[in-house]
């Protein structure tokens, strides 16, 4: 299949399939919910939706086929919210990346886990009704991304719907990045990601991850084996990952996130052809990546309103418009931060925070 010239980007944030396919030398036209600036500035064209919800897309969407004849579509986060939708988009384009089928049962969760079951893969235990001992149980939504929406099980708590429940494992959190190509994996790189108390009830939101992961050499195989024995069953296509607990010796699979994920952006293999190119069922061959990349998003402590020709420092991305009022838990930003060694990268983040929020809090919070 030949590269098309124009793209269509659909994704709750579009900045970072926007930003990779213009390095790509693509032509991306972007829908999402935010329209930030680096987002405009990236994209051919865009459009701003309030929602992923079909009844928006819908009209977006014709204006790009409308307009730019384009063919082909890649999307991001924001359907796990909205599985109807990235089955209407699927309708419409040709799809590169999972089939939204493959989409949809992978965040099935009865299915996802037996399927963990039948190739012998561990999870933290999981049940769909509610336990009947309360300890170390957390309440997940059956379709969610970057943690949201994850708490602390408490029996006294009113029961919801579209809930299971998982036994809290301590460790350390990881992901893996791979491409696949309906049967095989390749695997990018291993991800060391921390999480935000936003709230009480958003006590796991995502935070930010780096390209460093302190795992054996026989650990990450065993992963690997993992991720070669799933592609096939769900028919992995292009750019995925996986997310996982490790807890000494022991791996613990959480999910698959069948779409290009924020640790996209800590390799420079150019993963947005790659990606491509795995969706029709080829894997390139590639140089490792070099150095540590780390990311990490930057959340509003306060209701806060970005100031007009506000001066946003080197190495942050995702910038609200002016005068756009960030309430507090919500995004403000994201920063990277690129070194030679991890704990630079580190640092150098956790310094990119303090004076950004200094910037926007500067009597203090």
């Amino acid at each position: 299949m030949n590269i098309p010239e124009y793209i269509l980007i659909v994704a709750s944030s579009g900045r970072m399939l926007a930003q990779a396919a213009k390095n790509a030398g693509l032509k991306p036209l972007v829908i999402d919910l935010f329209a930030d600036l680096d987002t405009q500035c990236y994209a051919e064209d865009f459009k701003k939706l309030p929602s992923l919800a079909e009844t928006h897309l819908k009209p977006a969407l014709g204006y790009f086929i409308d307009h730019y004849a384009v063919g082909y579509v890649i999307y991001g986060s924001g359907f796990e919210y909205f599985p109807e939708s990235l089955c209407y988009l699927g309708s419409r384009l040709l799809v590169l990346g999972n089939l939204p089928d493959t989409f949809v049962k992978l965040h099935d969760k009865p299915v996802f886990f037996s399927t963990l079951d039948k190739l012998n893969i561990p999870y933290p235990e999981v049940c769909f009704f509610a336990p009947d001992c309360a300890v170390n149980w957390l309440v997940k939504p059956m379709q969610g991304q970057g943690g949201l929406g994850i708490k602390r099980y408490h029996p006294e708590d009113c029961a919801e719907s579209e809930v299971y429940w998982q036994k809290y494992q301590a460790g350390t959190q990881h992901s893996v990045l791979f491409l696949a190509d309906g049967q095989d994996v390749q695997v990018i790189g291993f991800n060391t990601q921390w999480t935000v108390p936003l709230s009480e009830s958003q006590e796991f939101s995502f935070s930010g991850i780096i390209n460093s992961c302190a795992l054996l050499k026989e650990q990450e195989e065993l992963i690997t084996s993992w991720l070669r024995k799933l592609a096939p069953v769900f028919a992995l296509k292009g750019l995925n990952s996986l997310d996982f607990i490790q807890a000494g010796d022991k791996s613990f699979v959480l999910e698959i996130n069948p779409r290009p994920s924020a640790s996209m952006q800590l390799y420079d293999a150019d993963l947005f052809n790659r990606h491509i190119k795995a969706s029709q069922g080829q894997l390139i061959d590639y140089l490792p990546h070099t150095g540590y990349t780390g990311y990490q998003i930057v959340y509003a402590k306060q209701d806060v309103l970005v100031p007009e020709a506000f001066s946003w420092p080197e190495g942050c991305m995702d910038l609200p418009e002016s005068r756009v009022i960030c309430r507090a838990g919500q995004p403000i930003c994201s920063i990277i931060a690129h070194q030679n060694g991890a704990q630079s990268v580190m640092n150098e983040l956790q310094i990119k925070q303090l004076n950004l929020i200094k910037g926007f809090y500067p009597h203090g919070i």
